[in-house]
């Protein structure tokens, strides 16, 4: 039977592999990028969808009642608070689909931040774990871009 020598280093993937994983990332940054975006649209207007505004708009009351920072005497105003959420859904999606790399990873901190403190809030509330899930799944993506991202820059530096 053959057997690797104990101390070789572990072989590096074929160029089209990397290549091909390397496209599959970017592609979904791109892909979540936008759906960040298209949910933040859908916070801030009616037009998109009347009856998805509407009931974040009765969330979001909920929401500004358990806000994280309540205890330091600090409670948002639920339309601004669903606001503030919106806007910064849509620019940071769009600087994570689109934008250059630094500016990417500011954006992927920024949307995990928001999506521990949506995890948080529906726990809070006491919520069932169907109206966690796409919020789990997202940090989860957010993740797992962020631990490639830190792979690749540091292979670039070594």
């Amino acid at each position: 039977m053959f057997s690797p020598p104990l101390n070789s280093s572990p072989s590096l993937p074929p160029p089209a592999t990397e290549r091909a994983m390397a496209l599959l990332f970017s592609a979904l940054r791109v892909l979540l990028g936008l759906f960040f975006a298209a949910s933040g649209v859908v916070k801030l207007t009616d037009r998109v969808s009347g009856d998805v505004y509407q009931q974040l708009k009765s969330q979001f009351v909920q929401f500004a009642d358990v806000f994280p920072l309540k205890e330091f005497g600090y409670k948002p105003e639920p339309g601004r608070y669903l606001e503030t959420v919106g806007w910064v859904e849509v620019v940071a999606g769009l600087l994570l689909a689109f934008g250059p790399q630094l500016l990417q990873e500011i954006s992927n901190f920024v949307l995990t931040v928001i999506m521990i403190g949506a995890i948080y809030t529906l726990l809070v509330l006491k919520e069932p774990f169907a109206m966690c899930a796409p919020a789990t799944v997202c940090l989860g993506l957010l993740l797992l871009l962020n631990i490639r991202g830190r792979r690749r820059v540091k292979s670039k530096s070594e």
